[in-house]
């Protein structure tokens, strides 16, 4: 008979065009995946793949035994999500996706408290510095700043987040610190490119404005690292546009001066984001996310204003 570990593994060799693709996505060596490939057809006394030069390809059998064991894997996960409410504990696999600097900053250190709190809970936490919305679906939340495009997925705001131009004071005393946007164009501007976001457009609202105006501007130094653009910043390299989160605790020490304060720029919150085709949500979503919003109720980096 076979079991829900061997349901699983060959789940995993039907979703992969080859043996040895499923072996790195087991991170296993190939011979014990094709060792088990052939126990598993032994036991059942059936062909379930077909070896085709590098790839594989199911047979009728390996089809069918695919798609039942999906269904049969889900409904044992729902199963045990079920008895363990029944007891208000959290089971199955919470999966989350997180901007690579946010998330290990704040997201990580909560991910651990959250399952610390919930035993039977199975986290997985993804980092990314280049996500990829559209495959929202893989995962259970989202964890985005700033803007969205994608209207599909539902959004719930976890923590107010501001943007601001800063340098460091030895930045500004070589070079002064520019009084205008047609000012800021001449300066060394450090761009940081991620979530697939024109680096090189600024926005900002002059005083007494009543709309943004765009500024292109040339960057000297790029990265797609958020802690090495901050360190060029820090290092006084030149201006940088970046998040409340990440530098909340360098404007109050002076290590970084706020460049043209008295100009707003667009608000980057904060948010979970949710598949919005999802009728109801696993409570152990549910409860994440309203975790998150009451741990950033008050954030960590506003702790000392």
């Amino acid at each position: 008979m076979l079991s829900t570990d061997d349901l699983s593994f060959f789940c995993a060799v039907a979703s992969q065009p080859s043996l040895s693709a499923t072996a790195r996505l087991l991170d296993v060596t190939p011979s014990s995946v094709t060792q088990r490939l052939q126990a598993i057809e032994d036991k059942l006394r059936l062909k379930l793949a077909d070896r085709q030069g590098r790839g594989i390809a199911l047979t009728e059998q390996g089809q069918l035994l695919a798609e039942r064991a999906q269904t049969i894997l889900a409904e044992m996960d729902s199963l045990q999500r079920a008895l363990h409410e029944q007891r208000n504990e959290l089971a199955g696999r919470l999966r989350v996706l997180a901007p690579m600097g946010f998330g290990s900053a704040h997201i990580a250190p909560l991910a651990a408290r959250f399952r610390a709190q919930h035993p039977a809970l199975a986290f997985e936490l993804e980092l990314s510095d280049r996500p990829n919305l559209r495959l929202h679906e893989g995962w259970d939340v989202v964890i985005h700043i700033g803007a969205m495009r994608d209207s599909s997925l539902r959004q719930q705001v976890l923590a107010r987040n501001r943007r601001y131009l800063c340098a460091a004071p030895s930045y500004l005393a070589r070079h002064g610190s520019p009084r205008s946007l047609e000012q800021l164009a001449g300066h060394a501007c450090l761009a940081l490119r991620e979530n697939e976001e024109d680096a090189t457009r600024w926005k900002l609202m002059p005083p007494g404005a009543s709309q943004f105006r765009t500024l292109r501007i040339e960057p000297t130094l790029a990265c797609n690292d958020g802690r090495v653009v901050k360190q060029w910043a820090l290092d006084g390299h030149g201006i940088m546009l970046r998040s409340e989160w990440d530098v909340a605790g360098e404007l109050r020490s002076g290590a970084l001066c706020r460049v043209l304060p008295d100009h707003a720029l667009p608000e980057a919150d904060i948010v979970a984001l949710l598949p919005a085709s999802v009728r109801q949500r696993p409570q152990r979503t549910r409860l994440f996310v309203d975790f998150l919003k009451q741990q950033f109720a008050r954030p960590a980096w506003l702790e000392e204003q």
